[in-house]
Formats: structure tokens, sequence, C-alpha cells
């Protein structure tokens, strides 16, 4: 019999347990023999259906399956309570020593069907295809959740009224949400399956500028990064920089418990199982929630609605939840239509408190398969094409996104655009963005960073510096970077210019750079010590262990051409007089026919050519550095610099090869490891200065790419390889043991391995004509080469710690019986993370 079609009727309305009045999560409501819904974490449900339905059926495990009348053909509010199961009750539960069954997967009727989902997730996947095609359209938005009354009303804000009273309390229940960020994309993908290829063709964007205080491009990458399309088909899932585990993934079985709950038949006919799936252990990093499976023969997802348990190893994460729907294909498979993300953040699991909620909405359309496109569509995967100007238009945006905006929504761009118009604003981030990033803005230039503006070393004893930076305000394509220090205990000044020229008028701190760029530095530092995101002279740098005395006067004038293309391939091109004069204890000293002579200055000219790759590379930019966003891509880094002799005073020909190989390896549910290879070769005969310094750290913070336990110029090479691991276990240990897993501290252990040597002709004891290697005050050698053995050290250790601290205890394995070095030593590090 044919079934009959009238007006949309709409069904909505929330689920509660009849005595405690308690949303009741995952209930079942369907229409009969029709599509059925699951009611969220706060027991809401959402029902719509074109067929003449009179009546709704509610199920849930435990409780009593109600029937309920409904009107057709309207739209209307349907709240339900459900009794308990009088059957299923705990005083029917009669208890036999040694006769109870737990959860187990053998024999279990839902274990088989996660299995037979697992065998064919492969060819369910949309990359199981030869050729395929959709658009895409992505909403991300963060709001302000239950923001204080104390805040929003306060004179300091008065002069905001019209972006504290834009408020939305339809989105979460129980909670008033200020929309401070939006952030929308339309983008058409294009796959092809041999050779592989993936290409997304952005056809409009558009998001809340926030103005020149913050990197908007940076905030962009970033929250794309932390929210990445999630592929339930996937073995782990990317999320918040963890890794969930999929409760389809191959290792499932072993991490999850399911369990069958109902059998629904949707609008179209298709039969789907229920099937609810929990972690075994609600400390891990896993999901909970139900999966919709097809048993028209594909073992298909149709529908997935899944959260994470509160006691979960993640930060300041109070609530997360996933809900994925999925459409049937021309061949009768299944694909992702609709895929929505929403988390709600707080310093505090008071969940009445402020905090912030986070929305991602990805919708898809027009999913066609098997129509291969020309060659040049696949040509360019990874750079976006932005078409039309015009299609960022108010008329465009209505007529082409794939969800209604709503009121409290379609206010921000403009709000959020007049805020950043006003003077009141303007000097209120400038404030924040001193304290923050340490720069202070005028028009057109900038002063900073402030951490460098003081610090102390044993050379210069105190040090005043003083700097900045011209900004786009002055010119787009001129820039200008210049400071000044002082010394108060060598009483010599030191000294920064630079200036850069862009040539696609662009800021040289925006992706991607082309530039040239020329600079001239007067300044001291320690021999090999070159530091990544962090100025040398920062003054919490300046404490040190051990002897520090022996540092490096330099002179050093610098051209270079940096760049950069969309699929993050660059090429740095560079030439460098650099004269090194020592200083402090250090000395460059000699033997020629026999007499010892000290050296005032050495001087090199160098060209070099660094080439670099690192796919599908994410990054925030602040004011000073490149913060990476590691993924499971490596980043490949190769430089060549070639010495020469006789060119403005150049002392030495030589060649220094290099290769830097870094690799984030996720280990799904036992973490995740960073892992560096580096390499290197000098060659020709060059003087101590000129070899591979290799980095020490002497100070007290934990440094991932220094060796902790090294001393300062303890070791060259002129050939050497070596490996670092970093490994996060992310509480896999921690989370198991009563009480301390509420503290939600993770396990890190660390290795590092540094093998390497000097030739004979770098040897200054065979080839006297080089510089004595440096020794201390009693005339013992502090320096050495690596040919005896490599130098290993290792960690163990606790991060975060008030979510934000990582201590270590770091032990040296090898060369203990060199002078002035620790077996042991405690080092910290301070990192915010999820």
């Amino acid at each position: 019999m044919s079934a009959c079609y009238s007006q949309l009727t709409t069904v909505r309305g929330i689920v509660r347990d009849a005595t405690t009045n308690k949303p009741l999560q995952n209930a079942t409501v369907s229409f009969p023999a029709g599509r059925g819904s699951v009611s969220d974490v706060m027991g809401r449900y959402l029902l719509e259906t074109q067929r003449n339905f009179t009546q709704i059926i509610v199920s849930y495990v435990g409780y009593k399956k109600d029937t309920i009348t409904i009107e057709k053909g309207v739209e209307q509010e349907v709240n339900i309570e459900l009794f308990a199961d009088s059957s299923n009750s705990l005083d029917n539960v009669v208890v036999r020593k040694n006769k109870h069954k737990g959860y187990s997967n053998k024999n279990n009727p839902a274990v088989e069907l996660i299995k037979k989902v697992i065998e064919n997730k492969w060819s369910n996947r949309s990359d199981s295809y030869d050729f395929s095609e959709f658009e895409q359209y992505d909403k991300l938005e963060f709001s302000l959740s239950n923001p204080s009354k104390a805040v929003t009303k306060s004179k300091l804000l008065k002069k905001y009224s019209f972006i504290t009273q834009n408020r939305d309390t339809t989105k979460l229940e129980g909670k008033s949400l200020l929309p401070v960020y939006l952030e929308e994309t339309i983008s058409q993908k294009f796959y092809r399956k041999n050779p592989a290829v993936e290409k997304t063709k952005i056809l409009a964007t558009r998001k809340v500028n926030f103005g020149p205080f913050v990197d908007n491009n940076g905030i962009t990458s970033y929250l794309n990064f932390i929210y990445q399309d999630i592929d339930i088909y996937e073995s782990n899932i990317n999320l918040l920089t963890s890794q969930f585990l999929s409760p389809i993934s191959d290792l499932a079985p072993t991490f999850y418990m399911f369990t069958i709950q109902d059998t629904i038949v949707t609008d179209e006919g298709d039969k789907l199982v229920k099937l609810y799936f929990t972690p075994r252990n609600t400390n891990d990093i896993l999901f909970r929630g139900t999966l919709f499976i097809t048993t028209d023969g594909n073992y298909a997802v149709q529908q997935v609605n899944m959260s994470i348990s509160k006691n979960i190893n993640i930060n300041w994460v109070r609530n997360l939840k996933i809900s994925q729907e999925f459409e049937k294909n021309t061949d009768g498979r299944w694909h992702v239509s609709k895929s929505n993300l929403k988390t709600e953040f707080g310093i505090s699991n008071n969940k009445n408190a402020g905090g912030i909620f986070a929305e991602r909405l990805a919708s898809y359309r027009n999913f066609t398969i098997n129509q291969p496109r020309p060659d040049s569509i696949y040509s360019d995967p990874v750079a976006p094409v932005i078409t039309d100007a015009l299609a960022q238009t108010d008329s465009f945006w209505t007529a082409s996104r794939h969800d209604t905006l709503s009121e409290a929504e379609a206010k921000i761009y403009y709000n959020m655009d007049s805020l950043r118009k006003m003077r009141s604003f303007q000097r209120m981030m400038d404030i924040a963005t001193l304290f923050l990033a340490g720069y202070k803005s005028f028009p057109g230039f900038e002063i900073g960073p402030v951490s460098t503006f003081y610090s102390f070393n044993p050379i210069e004893g105190f040090r005043l510096r003083f700097g900045g930076r011209s900004t786009t305000k002055l010119s787009s394509r001129f820039f200008v970077n210049t400071y000044v220090a002082y010394g108060f205990k060598d009483e010599k000044w030191k000294y920064y210019f630079g200036l850069g020229y862009s040539l696609n008028k662009k800021s040289i701190y925006e992706f991607p750079n082309n530039f040239v760029r020329g600079s001239y530095q007067q300044e001291v530092k320690i021999p090999g010590q070159e530091l990544q995101f962090v100025s040398e002279d920062n003054f919490l740098l300046s404490f040190k262990r051990g002897e520090n005395d022996k540092y490096l006067y330099n002179k050093i004038a610098k051209l270079e051409y940096i760049k950069e293309f969309r699929n993050h391939f660059s090429y740095n091109l560079g030439f460098k007089n650099w004269q090194q004069s020592p200083a402090g204890a250090l000395s460059f000293l000699k033997f020629e026919n026999g007499v010892a002579t000290n050296v005032e200055a050495l001087t090199t000219t160098e060209l070099s050519v660094e080439l670099r790759y690192a796919p599908n590379e994410k990054f925030y930019q602040n004011k000073n550095y490149r913060t990476p966003l590691f993924n499971k891509y490596p980043i490949f880094t190769f430089r060549y610099i070639q010495g020469i002799k006789g060119i403005f005073k150049g002392d030495y020909n030589y060649s220094n090869v290099g290769l830097n190989i870094f690799k984030k390896i996720y280990l799904g549910q036992f973490g995740y490891t960073h892992a560096v290879l580096d390499a290197g070769y000098i060659f020709g005969q060059v003087p101590y200065p000129l070899l591979t310094v290799h980095r020490a750290n002497q100070t007290y913070a934990y440094q991932l790419q220094s060796y902790n336990l090294m001393n300062f110029l303890e070791f060259v090479s002129d050939h050497y390889v070596s490996l670092n691991l970093d490994h996060n276990f992310q509480g896999l240990i921690l989370n198991r043991i009563p009480l301390i897993k509420r503290l939600k501290w993770r396990e890190v252990a660390s290795f590092k391995i540094l093998q390497g040597g000097v030739r004979n002709e770098n040897d200054p004891a065979l080839h006297p004509e080089l510089y004595k290697r440096p020794v201390d005050s009693t005339g013992n050698p502090i320096t050495y080469s690596l040919n005896r053995q490599p130098y290993m050290e290792a960690s163990v250790g606790v991060a975060n710690i008030f979510k934000f601290l990582r201590i270590d205890l770091v032990k040296r394995i090898t060369y203990l019986d060199h002078p002035n070095v620790s077996a042991l030593g405690i080092r910290a590090r301070l990192k915010f993370d999820f």
C-alpha cells in the first residue's frame, strides 16, 4: 500500500525521567514504521515527516515504552516523561555468588554487528570511489556562555551594549550565549583515487575580522586545526589536539562495550539497528553514544550521536557532542550529509559558570561519484582558489549557505566590524597586546617585545634593550625591525637593523612569504645557541646553572630572499658575512711555527640555500614567531652552506650540508611522539667555531630540541646524526590510579641520542694551526668530540600540572666523566594545552 503525504509535521521536545525530572540522553523517539531520532545530552529530540503520522513512539532501556498522540501537518512541542520499568527494577535482581556474568565480547550480537561494520568500513568511505566531488558548507562559531552580569553591565563595557545584548538562548538549553566569532566557508571538494589527489576549491569565505591586533589567518588555522573534519570511518579522530579512538576502529571491541538497543525503519523504508557504545574505562580518550547501522548488506553508518565522559583527560572542556547524518548515494551506499560538533569550555566544571561555547557545522551537498574531471582540476591539490569577490555579498550568502543563520548569528559580522572601528576598543586591545604579546602599538610602528627589555649575563652584566618594528600602516611593502642594547659590565653597545621589501604586497609575517631582507647585527651570544620561539635575551633565560662565561661578540651582515608557496614548499637564498670575536673566558688561540697566537676575530663569508617542505602545515603567527600546529605529515628541511675564502675577508673555504626531518607519530590510545632526525656534514678544514656546536642547555627550563644536561660548548662535530624522541602518554597510566586521575596529569618521556665526530683534518691536536679547543680556569679541556660513543640522555616526567606545567627528571647516560656535568637534573616547561 502506498503512503499518503501531506504537509510537514515537526515534533520537538525533551525526554525526562518522570520521577527525577532529569533529561534522558539517547532515548529513541520515532514515528510508527518511520524515521527515528535520538535525544541529546539535554534530552532534546526533533522529528520531521511529510507522512500522515498521528503518533510517536518513545523507548529507552530500563523504562516503559510510551506511545503519544500528535497533530499532523503542524509544528509542535511535545515534552515526554518516561516511567521506570518495574520488571527491570533492582528490587527484582538476585545476585548469586560466582554466578554473575559481566559484559563479554563473546557471543555478543552487538559485537558481531560492529565487527561487520569494521569489515565493510573501507568500502563505505567516500574515498573508496575512483572519483568523487561535493559542495561543502562550513560554519564555525564561538560564543561566550552565561557571561557574568557584573561583566556585561560594567562601566567598562557600557559603550559596547550592542554586543552584550545580542544574545542567543535557543542553541543551548539553560544557557545565554553571546556570539563573538563567526566564520563561514563554501567550497567544492574534488577527489581522485589513482593517483590520489584531494583538492579544495574555495568558492567563498567570510569571517569576523578583529583587526591588526591579532593574526586573523592564524585564528582560522588554529580553529580549523582543533575542529578538523570528522570521519567516523577513520581509526582515530583528531579533535582538540588529541586523538580519539573511533567506535568503529579495528581496536574498538577492545576499548568499547556495545549493546543493541532497538531497530528502526526510516521514512524511506531502510531498516536500522540502534547500537549503544560506551568506554570500558571512562577515563580513556574515547566517545560514548549511539550508532545507527544499516542492515542492507552495506553495514554502513546512517547516523551517529556521541559525546565524551567528564572524567576524560582533556583540559577546559565541560561538554562535547558530535552528531552526524548520512544519506544514500545513487549506488545504494551512504555518505555523510551533515556533521555538527558542539563544545563548551570553562575554567571550572560548574555548568552554570561562564565559559565559551563553540560549534562547527559542516553540510555536504551535490555528492557526485565516478565522474572524472579534466586533469587540470587536480593539478594543484592544495591551493585554494578564491573566485568572484562579489560572491561574498549578503545576497550571495543568503542564497548559497546550506544553513540559515539565527538572529543573533546574523548580527555578528556587523557588530564586530563596528566594534573594531571604535577608538575605545582599539585602546583596550592595544593594552591587551602589550601584556599578552609584549608589543605597544603606535601609528605605523610598535615597540617590543617587552620580555627582552631587561636581562643579564656574565659578560654584559645588567643589560637593557629597546626596540621595535614598523607595521603595514606605515608601508605594505617596506618593513623595518630594529633594536639597541647596552651592557653595563662590558660597556658595549649592541644593535640590530633590518630592512625588508615585500614582493607580494603582504606583511612578511603573513603566509605565503615572498620578500627580500637585508640586516646588520652586532650582538653577544653563547656559541651554538639558536633557540626556537624565544629570544635569547629573554629575562627568564638569564638564570643558568654551572659555569657560563664563554661568549662571542658577533658582527653579522645578511642578505636573504625568502619565497613560500601555497603547498608549503619554501626556499631561502642567503648571503652572510660573519665576524666572531671571543668574549669572557673564551679565546681563539692557535700555533704558527710553534708560537701561540691569539686571534682577535674569525671572519667567514657564506652563500646558503635552505629548502623546506611541510605538507598541509598549519601554524599560528604571533608577533615574533610562527607557532606550528603539528599534524601527521612530516616536515623536511635541507640546508647547504658554502664558505668562500677571500671574499669580504672570509678566512676559510668549506661546505656544510644538513637535513632535518620532523614527524609527529600518533599511537592512538598510547599517545603520540614527536620525533626529530637530524644529520649534518662539514667538508673542509675549519676551526672549532665553524664546526657544529651541539645545542646545549644550562637553563632550568626543559627545551625540547636541546640537550638538557649538556654544557655549553661541550661537544663539537664535523659530521653527526641525532634522534630526539619526546612521547606524551596522555594519562594512559595515571588515568587508572584512584584519586590521582582527578588531577588529569599526563606522563611524558623522552630519549635523545647524538652520534658524531671530528675528522683528523679538523683535530687541533693533529693540526696546531687550528684554534685550540676551550679549557676551564685550571687548563682542563671542556670541549670534546663524540668519537668515543654517542651522547645520550633520557627523561621521565609529568605534564599538565595545573593544566600548564611540565616537570621532567632528566638522566644523562654517557660522558659522565666530563668535568662539571650533572647525571640528574629537574627541568620545567610551561605550555597551555587541551
